[in-house]
């Protein structure tokens, strides 16, 4: 079945909203480049748009009617928004889930170094990175610096205007004729992506003989005391990670494209808040969306998928909505439910054409992919959605004229993916991948189609309200 740019659609003020809304996810996507900003900004974003904490509700015991939007955060990495629909909450959700986690360079705890006047910061690289990408890129620094007396330090460093910027060094190509005899997967290795952050030495007003031993890093340490009010004894509680600096471009004569970081999974992230935010009447089935961490490395921990932090807000809606607190309310709930987990696809590439089977590849400016099936190989580690949902799915897509494509990641023996789906999927309920079509996926600047960013908040609106 051959495929049709979702472009060839769109008429004048279709093209208008397109832009505008390219337009926020540019802003959105360069400002908000770690899994705690992307949630400080959807708490921004969900309480202006009415909604409120579940905490808040929970400690004044206020019971919730159709129509009610909360909210709730899990160590402001992960979050969920639920606006609750006119239908027993037993007879279902309908669910969008996606990350704001990206692959990166995390700082370690114990990360600070000289050698030979140069001062870097060891990295243990997030997710999976070809780590000869990493090398050569102006890198900003952005997190937290957790102190041992409550205070928290926001760090950002290397996105404004007049900021340093870091970078991790490469080998000259005049010296490098070994260094290009090696295998990709061993020409940076991972202990070699230190970012080098200094080099001016902490000059001393004593005699030579008391200088400093590593004036470099001293006078590094000075700075971060002066202006940050931060000691190196404060890395052994900080979360930092090294991302691309720089705010996302438009790219290409046509503007048609978007170079950025972190389009996994921010591209199908913020479709999915808006989506969710700008629902205009009472949905019938409840809606909720979840923004998740660590999906890049397993779902893992306190804020990815596999914790209970989902299970227990849903549990404690239903407590509010005047279901009690039976386990078989919840139970019948999350069987009864729908869900789109929301992530990128891989987009069909000409250049390394040979990795793709044509005829099952996601298309850049072809409109949102959906992935029957994710996994490796024999669709090992696969969600794989029914027959019977997919064909629910086809109708609501094409009910609400949104331009989609069914596709694979990749031929079957090169490798695969996977993403979130699974996790719900042992509740019972219906789920099945979609997502944007990326090029370069996973590199520290990935691309993507407006068009096909656009079909995904469309695709995402039919979904909430179907």
């Amino acid at each position: 079945m051959e495929q049709t740019s979702a472009w060839k659609k769109y008429d004048e003020q279709q093209l208008a909203e397109l832009e505008d809304f390219a337009q926020k996810y540019i802003e959105f996507i360069s400002t908000n480049k770690t899994e705690r900003e992307c949630v400080r900004t959807a708490v921004e974003l969900a309480e202006k748009a009415g909604y409120r904490n579940l905490d808040d509700l929970v400690a004044a015991s206020e019971s919730l009617e159709p129509g009610a939007r909360v909210y709730a955060t899990m160590r402001g990495k992960s979050i969920i928004l639920i606006e609750l629909g006119n239908a027993p909450l037993t007879e279902g959700l309908n669910i969008l889930g996606a990350h704001v986690d990206s692959p990166r360079l995390d700082i370690k705890q114990n990360p600070l170094d000289e050698k030979n006047d140069l001062t870097f910061l060891d990295t243990h690289y997030y997710g999976g990175v070809k780590k000869y990408q990493w090398v050569t890129l102006p890198l900003a620094l952005h997190g937290v610096v957790a102190k041992k007396d409550g205070t928290v330090v926001p760090i950002c460093i290397g996105d404004k205007p007049g900021d340093p910027v870091f970078v991790v060094s490469d080998l000259l190509i005049h010296l490098a004729q070994e260094q290009m005899q090696k295998k990709a997967t061993e020409v940076i290795d991972g202990e070699m992506l230190d970012i080098l952050c200094g080099n001016r030495p902490l000059v001393s007003d004593k005699d030579k003989d008391e200088d400093e031993k590593n004036p470099v890093k001293a006078k590094l340490l000075s700075i971060l005391k002066d202006e940050l009010g931060i000691e190196e004894k404060d890395f052994l509680s900080a979360e930092l990670e090294a991302v691309p600096a720089g705010p996302a471009r438009e790219l290409g004569f046509d503007r048609s494209l978007i170079l950025g970081y972190g389009h996994d999974d921010r591209s199908c992230s913020y479709p999915s808040l808006v989506a969710q935010l700008e629902l205009e009447s009472v949905p019938e089935r409840t809606a909720l969306t979840i923004l998740v961490d660590k999906e890049e490395i397993g779902s893992v921990g306190a804020t990815g998928m596999t914790s209970k932090f989902f299970e227990n807000v849903v549990a404690e809606v239903l407590a509010l909505a005047g279901y009690g607190e039976s386990t078989l309310a919840l139970r019948r709930c999350l069987a009864n439910s729908r869900m789109l987990s929301s992530d990128v696809s891989a987009g069909f590439d000409p250049t390394f054409a040979s990795a793709f089977e044509p005829k099952n590849a996601a298309y850049i400016g072809c409109g949102l992919a959906f992935n029957k099936f994710t996994g490796s190989r024999g669709k090992s580690g696969s969600n794989d959605a029914n027959a019977e949902y997919v064909a629910l799915i086809r109708k609501l897509m094409d009910d609400a004229d949104v331009s989609w494509q069914m596709a694979e990641l990749g031929k079957v023996d090169l490798g695969g993916g996977g993403t979130i789906a699974y996790i719900l999927a042992k509740y019972g309920m219906d789920v099945i991948d979609c997502g944007v079509p990326v090029l370069s996926m996973h590199a520290p600047w990935e691309t993507i189609s407006k068009a096909d960013l656009y079909e995904a908040l469309r695709g995402y609106r039919a979904f909430l309200r179907g």
